[in-house]
């Protein structure tokens, strides 16, 4: 079977929270079935990766199995990570989830291989790149638009660079769908680049990290989305693509790219 024949494998950063099921309460890894659905609608195959002890060397022989990489979304990023005392709305720290995307995310730079961040997948990318965060946005915009809580997703309306990757991936747009929801296509603003997302984030990019380019911003100028230009395919949005469950195109740009990275891997000399 060719490279091109193989269904790529997209590997899927997992929460490690505390889980209740019939008489068990226990820490446990978890993943919203959303996300690795979105994998498969897009024509990957989603592999879990639960926060466990990491090296270098750990990283490596993952990434060897893996075509691409999704940074989902979760608790904050521990603010001494980016030189900061933790805001009282501030998460309790994972510094186990932290240090093992923080590595992953490495790595996966260093060797090229396709990634996509969401939400904290984002805000991960921007501090491992030395950036910092908005701890509490509410500060920032004076409202709790970007987290309505209770597990609602609010929409906001999102302007695409021109000649960015995020806009390769997502237009042309169609029509936007009468009485579309959450759970239906991004929608297009008429005669404009701006697309209406699903949020749900308390933080956000300030102080932009090495070599990120922002691509998306809402009309307050909060950064909803950057791209690393020196790989092929790095690409981070802080909202919420699982949710608009009709529309894959960003897992299906990533699933791509992992097919390509695949074909070049094993054309390789080294290979």
């Amino acid at each position: 079977m060719s490279a091109s024949d193989r269904l790529p494998v997209i590997g899927l950063t997992t929460y490690l929270e505390r889980a209740k099921t019939g008489v068990w309460d226990v820490p446990a890894s978890f993943l919203p079935k959303v996300y690795f659905d979105a994998v498969e609608k897009a024509g990957g195959i989603a592999v879990l990766l639960p926060p466990q002890a990491i090296s270098e060397a750990i990283a490596d022989r993952l990434l060897d199995s893996l075509d691409g990489l999704i940074l989902t979304g979760g608790k904050d990023i521990e603010s001494s990570r980016y030189g900061q005392d933790a805001h009282p709305e501030t998460d309790e720290p994972r510094p186990d989830r932290d240090a093992w995307e923080d590595a992953l995310l490495r790595r996966a730079i260093e060797r090229e291989i396709p990634f996509l961040g969401i939400c904290r997948g984002a805000q991960m990318l921007n501090v491992a790149r030395g950036g910092t965060l908005h701890q509490h946005l509410p500060d920032v915009v004076g409202d709790r638009r970007y987290q309505a809580g209770e597990g609602v997703f609010n929409h906001v309306e999102v302007s695409v660079a021109e000649d960015s990757r995020l806009s390769s991936l997502l237009f042309p747009f169609p029509e936007p769908v009468e009485g579309n929801s959450s759970n239906g296509p991004l929608r297009q603003a008429q005669g404009t680049d701006a697309i209406d997302v699903p949020v749900y984030h308390h933080q956000a990019i300030d102080a932009l990290g090495d070599g990120l380019v922002v691509t998306a911003r809402t009309p307050d100028g909060t950064i909803e989305a950057v791209e690393l230009d020196s790989v092929p395919f790095g690409v981070a949005v802080q909202w919420h693509p699982e949710e608009s469950r009709d529309d894959i195109r960003l897992f299906a740009g990533l699933v791509e790219a992992a097919r390509q990275y695949r074909a070049q891997e094993q054309d390789s000399p080294n290979a």
